[in-house]
């Protein structure tokens, strides 16, 4: 069954049930929620998709929490996921920068939130090109002092540090020491 099929029933199912659990018919429902009777009816029986809003009315008129509507009981995930071992953590060595860069996000991460972990050696240089439209990065000083050029700013950080920078330009980090740093890499 396709997942947003998956979904749009259980909602269904679950938003009935709280309802009749309340002893609640859909006229006081709609009554209580401003979601007419006829969309209540459509939604129930999965004929049609709440929007955003008559679902927030909906969960305050039930008093349920939004995310219990939709978890699935049956299919939870396990609490720990992955371990990486340091030795098998992906490691990119920019030897011509004078940086080494550990992918510390799961590779079905790409192109969502990325976690590097990254050190220079002193003098190093990290350019990078524009990344998709309305991507912005998050860099930590972990440890030296680091300058971070986005488009035509600049900006210095040190140890504890954090500065959030567009990276839809162009952008580079420069260490004037050696230095480690966390970057999050956070794709619009």
């Amino acid at each position: 069954m396709n997942k947003n099929v998956e979904i749009a029933s259980r909602l269904a199912a679950r938003l009935k049930d709280e309802r009749t659990a309340k002893g609640l018919s859909l006229d006081a429902l709609a009554k209580l929620s401003g979601v007419s009777r006829s969309m209540l009816s459509q939604i129930e029986r999965g004929e049609s998709s709440p929007t955003v809003a008559s679902l927030w009315n909906l969960t305050r008129a039930l008093n349920v929490d939004f995310a219990a509507l939709l978890d699935d009981e049956e299919e939870h995930a396990p609490t720990i996921r992955e371990v990486m071992s340091a030795e098998n953590t992906p490691v990119i060595r920019n030897r011509s920068a004078g940086c080494e860069i550990r992918i510390l996000s799961a590779s079905d991460e790409v192109g969502g939130t990325e976690v590097y972990d990254i050190r220079f050696e002193q003098g190093a240089s990290l350019d990078s090109t524009p990344h998709k439209s309305g991507c912005v990065e998050s860099l930590t000083s972990l440890n030296g002092d680091l300058t971070v050029t986005s488009g035509d700013s600049a900006a210095n950080i040190s140890t504890g540090d954090t500065i959030r920078y567009a990276a839809d330009v162009d952008h580079s980090i420069t260490a004037s020491s050696s230095a480690r740093a966390l970057l999050i890499v956070k794709n619009a």
